[in-house]
């Protein structure tokens, strides 16, 4: 590189000399990045190695040159205007413009330039420090890039330090979760996932220090509502430069429209399932249940009227009679067109409640009723004694140890609308939080091999069937366990009875 070297004192060392000026070639020529020198009109005056590389002129073809050979013509004017803010003495750092190579092409630079001054402090020269940042700009760019991606994909995206602490949180983990960032970056992990699942995070922390990927792993975890959804989760590792795991990024994908679906055509499989064997079992028991009904006619045609005994059987007749009824229903021997029968409900409550009585007893359960339901209301009569058994049959379940069934039947005029309100009530084991979204749900049943998940269905249907609505309030709390059901059915809308 050409120079010009002011005299001075020789740099000696016990073992060798060398002249000052030879440690600034080598250390100019050494450096990564191309240093030139120029004159304040613009001149070049010396090229380092770098600059050569970078630029793709030699010095013997470019020292002598304007300096604005290595500048697009679209920024030429930048030149003035910088160079008036050097002879001013001032140094200008890592300003970002562009460069043009030999062969023409543009490309991004950071120019830091400092001013050269005489023995008289007079600026007559300026050192040029240039990096090419095209691979600073294009990571950049990635970065910039992957970031928008990251904030508008549909997947809550989040990362995590090894101690499952969040690092970041995209806006669709907002949308899913129902936290914005500030609330969970620098918060653990274990924020969105339930207490009986908390062991998951242990285990997933274990394999990315090993190193490993986890696929769409499904599971749960919790909105900031306290509401469970159901997602799909993967898991990778986070490696610095040396290929050390120091985090991971998580993507996690709501499932829970996917896995409702999946769950209604289970159930759709199910009911079409068993609807084939009830009928099945309807056509083997229509026989038997005839000469059921047949039997205890004669036995009660057989005892004193108005006995005991002669009392029960016509109350065992009649439960027979609706079994045959749903039996043929069952079978599509023929439609019901009796239509409703105008009655008042307390009556039909009253009845099923006569018909569990020795259960009730047996089990030490108390019996509470008031009944207020003054005006008569169109119900199929087999229909409705089917809900009441359905519900009271599950309050007995939930009340193995004793306690207190109450029975309230109301006319009302309030929301939802004219017609008769009926709340049973136990003070049994209760219901999870986490199961009452479900408690209607054809085969659901937190009765283990007790149950068959279908009373509370098929009470659902008969009683929308009839216009109305039934509800479900719980409480699974030790000492405050509670179960409430709430029936209405409106006196206006007609009754259509189920085939």
């Amino acid at each position: 590189m050409a120079t010009n070297r002011l005299s001075r004192p020789e740099l000696e060392t016990s073992s060798w000399t060398v002249e000052p000026g030879a440690f600034l070639d080598a250390i100019v020529d050494s450096s990564d990045d191309p240093i030139i020198s120029r004159t304040l009109d613009g001149t070049i005056l010396s090229w380092n190695c770098a600059a050569s590389r970078v630029f793709g002129y030699g010095s013997e073809e470019i020292i002598g040159r304007s300096v604005l050979t290595l500048v697009p013509p679209d920024l030429q004017s930048q030149d003035a205007v910088v160079m008036s803010r050097v002879r001013s003495g001032e140094r200008i750092e890592r300003f970002e413009t562009a460069g043009v190579r030999r062969n023409g092409e543009r490309f991004p630079v950071s120019v830091t330039l400092s001013p050269i001054r005489s023995c008289a402090e007079e600026v007559t020269a300026v050192s040029v420090i240039v990096r090419e940042i095209s691979v600073a700009k294009r990571d950049e760019e990635n970065r910039f890039r992957l970031a928008a991606i990251v904030e508008s994909a549909d997947d809550a995206i989040i990362s995590k330090d090894l101690n499952g602490i969040i690092k970041s949180w995209n806006e669709a983990a907002h949308m899913i979760f129902g936290y914005v960032a500030n609330e969970m970056i620098g918060q653990p992990i274990l924020r969105l996932i339930p207490e009986e699942l908390h062991y998951e995070e242990d285990e997933i922390l274990s394999k990315l220090r090993a190193g490993q990927r986890i696929d769409h792993y499904e599971t749960v975890r919790r909105r900031k509502n306290g509401e469970r959804i159901d997602v799909s989760i993967t898991v990778s590792p986070i490696k610095n430069e040396a290929g050390v795991v120091i985090g991971a990024s998580k993507i996690a994908r709501d499932i829970s429209d996917k896995k409702r679906v999946a769950r209604l055509v289970m159930q759709a499989e199910k009911m079409a399932a068993t609807g084939r064997m009830a009928a099945a079992i309807a056509h083997e028991i229509n026989n038997p249940l005839e000469a059921l009904m047949n039997l205890i006619f004669l036995a009660r045609t057989s005892s004193p009227e108005q006995s005991p005994v002669s009392q029960l059987l016509l109350t065992a007749e009649e439960e027979l009679e609706r079994v045959t009824h749903i039996a043929r229903q069952t079978l599509g021997y023929y439609k019901d067109t009796e239509g409703p029968a105008h009655v008042h409900l307390h009556e039909l409550l009253a009845k099923v409640l006569h018909i569990y009585g020795p259960r009730l007893r047996a089990k030490e359960i108390a019996i509470d009723t008031q009944f207020n339901d003054l005006q008569k209301i169109p119900v199929n009569r087999g229909e409705i004694l089917q809900v009441f058994s359905n519900v009271i049959a599950n309050a007995i379940d939930a009340m193995p140890q004793g306690g207190t069934l109450c029975a309230v039947t109301r006319t009302t005029s309030e929301e939802p609308g004219n017609g008769v309100e009926v709340v049973i009530k136990d003070n049994g084991s209760g219901i999870k939080t986490e199961n009452l979204p479900r408690v209607f749900e054809p085969f659901f049943t937190t009765k283990g091999n007790l149950g068959t998940g279908i009373g509370l269905w098929v009470a659902k249907q008969i009683v929308e069937q009839h216009g109305g609505q039934i509800t479900i309030a719980s409480n699974a709390t030790i000492g405050h366990s509670r179960t409430t059901v709430t029936m209405f059915i409106p006196f206006a809308r007609a009754v259509t009875s189920s085939q």
